[in-house]
């Protein structure tokens, strides 16, 4: 026995050695490894640079942005929703830790039976047993260590989702927040354009009484004033809307829901730093959690392989015997030990079919990885671009704004003094409305633009040293 035992612990240790393969590594896709330089774009000069951080919300100088945001990160339903998976998450490490220690199993059970033959007397017979068993798999091919990186991976995963979440979140409340402040500055253009058609057609109608005008003329300015009511239903319904989808955004029903707005002048235009192109694999939370499901399946992919391999367990047991019903009296002991290596022969290919599932997984992560990659640089270039571009055109809006305003006086003067016709007042007005309106735009297009660039940097997101 001592001649046997020998081998047998040179074969165990050969094993144990076995199991301390490497763990697997993650490659990432070549674009992460060979950025350019720098952006094609680069932000116009339109004052110091600033550096990105979590909270950027406060840059827009928004009290108001502020609180809607704080309301938001914590009622908002997608939250919390992410939220729960990342305990989901952490449920299944725990799950995943528990084979790092031996399981025991206590069992107790009592028996009488009796046995009457066909001849002779009957006779009973009563059992009470005992027992503690132990047993332990020796991770020796590191597959359960695998499966417990995988399971680890899935928290980071969640973790990641949670803060690419609360980036939608914050940005969808600051895109509302800018859009309700450009319909109310569109619905104070109009009413102010539609008091304006309203005083021009009072001078029209008294200008016709005294026959100055002609009956045309005042249609035709009816028509005008009629067309500016009609244009200021559509947009305060749109506003409306837009006062619901907030409080949605808030997690707050949306009947009764009411929201002072501001100036959207008011609202501060920060210029953001964008870095380098490639910072920003370490700046998105998306990307972060591409990287991560990365990781789960290489740590899948080396489960699957090690499942080929034998099994080694350890167990042993330990109990207590008596002759007794429901009772230990004088009880005999019983204790064994004993390890066991079992080896699947055949099982129609399932296990290969796992490990090609598990390969096949894996490219195409790697596929989406770098597919996300791209879509973050192009992100991030659009929305470069998208600030020059809107900064420009609001730039000569507002001399477009100011020459229409300029003209529209004007006209108002020589109409009234008889010296232009109705239609060239009417034009001016057209022509002031319309500028007017298309700077609200602009200035929202830039707010955008600039949300925009936020959401495509990680809105100030850092990765978290973490082990892999």
């Amino acid at each position: 026995m001592r001649m046997f035992s020998w081998p047998l612990a040179l074969v165990f240790a050969a094993l144990l050695l076995a199991g301390c393969a490497n763990s697997p590594h993650t490659e990432r896709p070549a674009i992460s490894q060979n950025m350019a330089a720098d952006w094609n774009t680069s932000p116009l000069a339109q004052g110091q640079k600033q550096r990105l951080h979590q909270a950027w919300w406060l840059e827009f100088n928004s009290a108001t942005l502020t609180d809607l945001i704080s309301q938001a990160l914590s009622a908002n339903p997608d939250v919390r929703i992410a939220a729960e998976r990342i305990r989901q998450a952490e449920a299944q490490v725990q799950a995943a830790n528990a084979t790092l220690f031996p399981s025991l199993n206590l069992g107790a059970g009592s028996d009488k039976s009796w046995q009457e033959p066909s001849s002779g007397s009957s006779t009973s017979r009563a059992n009470t047993t005992a027992n503690l068993g132990i047993s332990y798999e020796l991770d020796l091919w590191g597959k359960l260590k695998a499966e417990r990186q995988a399971a680890t991976a899935g928290v980071a995963i969640s973790k990641y989702d949670l803060a690419s979440a609360q980036l939608t979140l914050t940005t969808g409340v600051a895109n509302a927040w800018f859009q309700l402040l450009t319909l109310t500055e569109r619905v104070k253009i109009n009413e102010e354009n539609l008091k304006i058609a309203q005083q021009n057609l009072t001078i029209v109608e008294a200008k016709y009484k005294y026959g100055a005008a002609a009956v045309s003329d005042v249609y035709r300015q009816r028509g005008v004033v009629n067309n500016q009511i009609a244009s200021l239903l559509p947009l305060r319904e749109q506003r409306r809307q837009t006062v619901s989808a907030l409080a949605i955004l808030l997690g707050q029903a949306p009947q009764g829901y009411q929201l002072a707005g501001e100036p959207l002048s008011d609202i501060n235009l920060p210029t953001l730093d964008a870095g380098l192109p490639s910072q920003l694999l370490h700046r998105r939370p998306d990307l972060a959690a591409a990287e991560a499901q990365l990781r789960a399946a290489d740590a899948n992919l080396h489960a699957a392989r090690a499942a080929l391999l034998p099994t080694v367990s350890l167990t042993g047991s330990g109990g207590l015997a008596s002759a007794a019903l429901l009772s230990l009296a004088n009880p005999s002991q019983t204790l064994a030990l004993g390890a066991s290596l079992s080896q699947s022969i055949f099982d129609g290919g399932r296990k290969r079919s796992q490990i090609k599932v598990s390969e096949a997984r894996r490219r195409e992560l790697i596929e989406q990885y770098r597919k996300s990659i791209l879509q973050a640089l192009k992100e991030t270039e659009d929305a470069l671009g998208n600030i020059n571009l809107s900064q420009q055109q609001l730039a000569k809006q507002r001399d477009i704004v100011s020459d229409a305003e300029r003209t529209l006086t004007i006209a108002e003067q020589r109409y009234q003094a008889g010296a232009d016709e109705l239609l060239s007042l009417l034009d001016a007005q057209r022509s002031l409305f319309s500028a007017q309106e298309q700077q609200a735009n602009l200035r929202q297009s830039q707010l955008n633009a600039t949300l925009d660039l936020i959401k495509a940097l990680g809105g100030g997101w850092t990765q978290p040293n973490e082990q892999h």
